[in-house]
């Protein structure tokens, strides 16, 4: 595995990144910078992310079941808990941008040539392994309220979520669970898959930066925490055709908080850069 650079880096050694101070502020340029980017471009992007409503429509089809209903909302809030891995992509467009390289939507699929893919892959069945235990839990509280028993149809399911005591449970319980899986996404890749992409620095190096970025700035990125989960909700209104902007302004906007939160490294940038990129 180490001489795939998944539990260190390019050069076989553990390299901590410098986590900078940022404030509010950082966050909302960052957003707004985001939005900048995905405007330049639209229709690319939007075509490019046209996968994430369907995959929204996909799952509330599938859960249209009298058997997978109570997965519903589960589900739909877990695909969050993915968000990273599905914005890949879109940190390969920025990345190729900043250094005035070919950003083309074409050109976010190059992510699968960079070096540092193992680790990438590494963290991508953490977040997998994370969104199932996810899916357990909420099921295991579902059957602990209302017993393993399918509800007999959508209208019995709607009334005993939001008319009964165990419904209330449910959502107050589920919320919590939901908030601290949230958490521990969020804790450990909130800087992780760009960094991965910018440098081959490993897969712990790149999980132990996120978690300082939350350490050194925790009300920061809780708040970044707060407006992803807000926006990803406004594009789920209606039908989830709003996730084909929203997807993309945040992925965007996701790299310019890295680069805000972690201290540049220009040789290794600029190496990683050169390494995987096709003539053009």
């Amino acid at each position: 595995m180490a001489s795939f650079h998944v539990m260190a880096g390019a050069a076989g050694r553990y390299n901590q990144v410098a986590v900078r101070k940022i404030g509010f502020s950082d966050v909302i340029a960052a957003l707004r910078e985001g939005a900048r980017d995905f405007w330049e471009k639209p229709s690319h992007y939007f075509f490019l992310c046209l996968i994430y409503p369907i995959v929204g429509v996909v799952l509330a089809t599938w859960t249209s079941g009298n058997n997978a209903l109570p997965l519903l909302f589960p589900l739909m809030s877990g695909f969050a808990l993915l968000g990273p891995i599905a914005a890949l992509g879109l940190y390969e467009i920025s990345r190729r941008r900043e250094v005035g390289m070919d950003a083309s939507w074409r050109r976010a699929f190059e992510v699968r040539r960079s070096p540092a893919m193992p680790s990438i892959v590494v963290l991508g069945i953490w977040l997998f392994a994370l969104f199932i235990a996810w899916l357990l839990c909420a099921k295991a509280l579902y059957v602990s309220l209302f017993g393993p028993d399918a509800p007999a149809s959508m209208s019995v399911f709607f009334n005993d979520v939001f008319n009964t005591d165990q419904g209330m449970k449910l959502m107050l319980w589920g919320n919590l669970i939901g908030l601290a899986f949230a958490i521990v996404a969020l804790a450990t890749t909130v800087v992780a898959f760009p960094l991965l992409l910018d440098r081959d620095v490993g897969v712990v190096a790149a999980i132990e930066a996120s978690a300082r970025t939350l350490m050194t700035n925790p009300l920061q990125i809780l708040f970044w925490g707060l407006i992803v989960a807000v926006l990803l909700v406004l594009g789920s209104i209606p039908i989830f055709a709003g996730l084909a902007v929203v997807v993309p302004i945040l992925g965007h906007a996701t790299w310019h908080l890295y680069r805000k939160v972690v201290e540049p490294d220009a040789s290794l940038s600029a190496q990683t850069v050169q390494s995987y990129s096709p003539a053009r």
